[in-house]
């Protein structure tokens, strides 16, 4: 594998998009290019977020679109039909990463399966100070994280022990539950297979899960990334949940549907040339 595409969603929030993007530009391995995928930000907020990203050190691209709601995989499939490598790396832009996060996730990249990472919590006073203060969170060893365990401004600290799970990361498959797009990796052939998100997922609420899903119809399988790729998850008030219940019924739907793999409206209307037809 040679390069890694990063898709980092953000909405409205460049103080923490901030965090996320020095956490990147921080990275032991360099192998990869940053895709902004900015579901709706307001003009002064969009311009604040470009500005920071002329500090990147590795290709930087902004993909933007005019906010109609909560358009997350519509966002994602146009950052990724301007991808240019070959594994997809999906995290949220209110995520931070340490500094070998791209070289574990190039590690336990393998042909066939999808990663999905975990995650650590930050309370919402701790969220606060971080942002007040702009602390280098990446930057931060695992004595520290205890302490912040310890005074409660983190929800735990095993998902920041490194161990080396081998044969057990492929233990369940076929596990949709908890793949979430705020840390999940998977091969740009399989994304494209599946023709991406399903815009019909509308609103907050599963349409990751239901990406995860017809990607183990298609036959791709599920590769444990826990105690290896965690993310420091920033608090943040709950989004609309008003289409929750409508997209969790679509999803149940999907589960049953086990010969369902390409979505409706997906990925494919924005590729263009050699591309547009989807891999089979």
């Amino acid at each position: 594998m040679n390069l890694i595409s990063v898709i980092i969603t953000t909405y409205n929030w460049p103080a923490a998009l901030e965090l996320c993007l020095d956490s990147l530009f921080a990275q032991q391995d360099k192998g990869f290019e940053i895709i902004i995928a900015d579901d709706g930000s307001t003009f002064a907020n969009q311009a604040l977020a470009q500005v920071y990203c002329a500090k990147s050190p590795v290709p930087i691209e902004y993909v933007h679109h005019e906010d109609h709601g909560f358009r997350a995989g519509t966002i994602r499939n146009k950052a990724v039909a301007s991808s240019q490598g070959e594994y997809l790396l999906f995290i949220d832009g209110d995520c931070v990463c340490r500094a070998d996060f791209i070289a574990r996730h190039r590690q336990l990249a393998e042909f066939g399966y999808f990663v999905p990472g975990n995650r650590v919590l930050l309370s919402e006073s701790f969220t606060q100070e971080v942002i007040e203060k702009h602390i280098p969170l990446h930057q931060r060893p695992l004595s520290y994280f205890i302490s912040l365990w310890r005074q409660k401004k983190i929800n735990r600290i095993s998902a920041l022990i490194r161990l080396p799970l081998g044969g057990v990361r492929q233990l369940q498959p076929n596990k949709w539950q908890k793949a979430m797009t705020c840390n999940l990796a998977l091969w740009k052939d399989d994304f494209l297979r599946a023709n991406g998100f399903d815009e019909l997922f509308e609103g907050w609420g599963f349409e990751d899960s239901d990406l995860v899903i017809r990607l183990i119809h298609a036959g791709i399988k599920r590769k444990e990334g826990r105690f290896a790729v965690p993310v420091l998850h920033l608090w943040h008030p709950h989004n609309d949940k008003s289409k929750q219940d409508l997209n969790y019924r679509r999803l149940l739907e999907r589960l049953e549907q086990r010969d369902f793999i390409v979505a409706t409206k997906g990925v494919s209307q924005y590729l263009c040339g050699p591309d547009r037809t989807l891999p089979q």
